[in-house]
Order: structure tokens, then C-alpha cells, then sequence
């Protein structure tokens, strides 16, 4: 480990009352960044998406639990695959404890797969997660919102992701999706996050950029994949990462 200059009381206060200023930067830049955020332009919704849940047929309007505001993380298991994602796993691990608290402040939180609920149900049962998670494999909801893939759209190399065009491997990828339902009942979307976009809604990962040795994802993969494991899976391990932790 590196080992940073050990310096007296009065030059260790001065160094770091000169970097507070970079960090009043990044909090004031990621204020404005979120305020431009919520200036950008809606989609209107024409489809009426309806989902697998534990009580029931849902429809996306349903979602919303009476709330104006539906925020969706899209959870990467495709139908029939025995993968299960530790990135979007070590983010669920988040989702209860916010959860807590969003829908007392007129937003509602769904977890969406395009895996059938059978499927979903067990290894929720597993992690202990409580948040909603229906699935979406009888409706086009995560093609449209490209995080889902057809083999021949990877064939042909005709996936877009996180507002780009390029080849891509994996027939399902994580994300974020934000919709807002207005009082006639119409639904829009407001904002998409995609790939390393997901960072913001990992607490565990703004404790570490706090310690010294940071994230400490020093390889082999350089991400995630270097560490996380399924919170009831913390043993070595070695394979390919997925296209989603690369």
C-alpha cells in the first residue's frame, strides 16, 4: 500500500481545509448536474406494459402505487439462465433501505426482470430483499427500453446501450429508468441511467472512495468483479466477468 506523507497537526489540518473546497465542487456540481436533470425533455409512454407479480397481473400504471413517480432498476436475469448478477445484486442490496423512505416522499420503487416470476421469486427469497420485483417476460418493456436484446440484434451488432450504439454480448443488461404519471393518468419518461450510472445508488461504494485504499478494484477485472460477491457467496472464486461489470 501506498504510503502518504505523515505531517504535523497544523500542516495535516491546512492540506485537507484546501481540499474541502474540491469537495464543496463536486457537491455543488452534482447539484446542478441533478437540477439540469430535471430540465430535460419527457416521452410520452404509448404501450401499455403489463408485468408478472406476486399478486397478480400488473400494469406499469400500477406501479406507481399511487405515487406520481416510478423509479425501476432493471435487474439483469434472463429467462431460463442460472447467472445470477453480483453488480446488480450488490445494488439491490441497497434497495430496501432507501425504499424506506421513497415511498413517503411520493415515489414508488420497482425492481423489473425479463425472467419469469418463478424464477425471480426463489433467489429473492435468498438475498431476504422485500422490494417489488415483477417480470416483464411477456411484454416488450425491456427491448424498449434497451436494456434487453434479441440474438438478432447481437448478431447483426444492432444494439444500442447507454445511448450507444455497439456490440454487445449479453442478451440482458442492468439500468435505471425513471417515469412520471401525471393527473390524466399519462405516463412519461423522464430520465435513463445505464451502465457505471448505477454507482450513484451503491452506498457501500461512497464508504470506500472515503478510506484510503478507495475501491481497491486493482484487478483482474479493474471493476466490481475484482470483489463483490452474493452477499451469501463471500468465498474465492475465478471466471469471465459479464458485459455488465466490464
Amino acid at each position: 500500500m501506498h504510503r502518504n506523507a505523515v505531517v504535523s497537526w497544523e500542516d495535516w489540518f491546512e492540506a485537507h481545509r484546501k481540499h474541502l473546497k474540491r469537495e464543496k465542487e463536486l457537491t455543488r456540481l452534482r447539484d446542478c448536474i441533478a437540477a439540469e436533470r430535471r430540465q430535460l425533455p419527457w416521452l410520452k409512454l404509448r404501450k401499455d406494459y403489463v408485468f408478472e407479480s406476486e399478486r397478480g397481473p400488473k400494469r406499469l400504471a400500477e406501479l406507481f402505487a399511487g405515487k406520481s413517480q416510478l423509479i425501476v432498476y432493471h435487474f439483469m436475469m434472463t429467462p431460463g439462465s442460472d447467472h445470477r448478477c453480483e453488480g446488480c445484486s450488490f445494488l439491490a442490496d441497497h434497495i430496501d433501505a432507501a425504499d424506506q423512505h421513497l415511498k413517503h416522499h411520493d415515489v414508488s420503487l420497482a425492481v423489473i426482470s425479463r425472467a419469469p416470476l418463478a424464477e425471480l421469486l426463489p433467489y429473492k427469497q435468498r438475498m431476504g430483499w422485500k422490494f417489488d420485483w415483477v417480470s416483464s417476460y411477456a411484454s416488450d418493456f425491456n427491448f424498449d427500453m434497451q436494456v434487453s436484446f434479441t440474438e438478432r440484434q447481437i448478431a447483426a451488432g444492432d444494439t444500442i446501450y447507454n445511448f450507444e450504439k455497439r456490440p454487445l454480448r449479453s442478451k440482458d443488461l442492468p439500468g435505471t429508468s425513471v417515469f412520471y404519471r401525471d393527473e390524466n393518468g399519462d405516463i412519461f419518461l423522464t430520465f435513463m441511467s445505464r451502465a457505471r450510472g448505477g454507482d450513484a445508488l451503491i452506498g457501500a461504494y461512497h464508504y470506500l472512495d472515503m478510506t484510503p485504499k478507495g475501491r481497491n478494484e486493482t484487478g483482474p477485472y479493474h471493476g466490481l468483479m475484482d470483489w463483490v460477491r452474493l452477499h451469501d457467496e463471500y468465498q474465492d472464486r475465478t471466471r469471465d466477468p459479464p458485459d455488465c461489470c466490464e
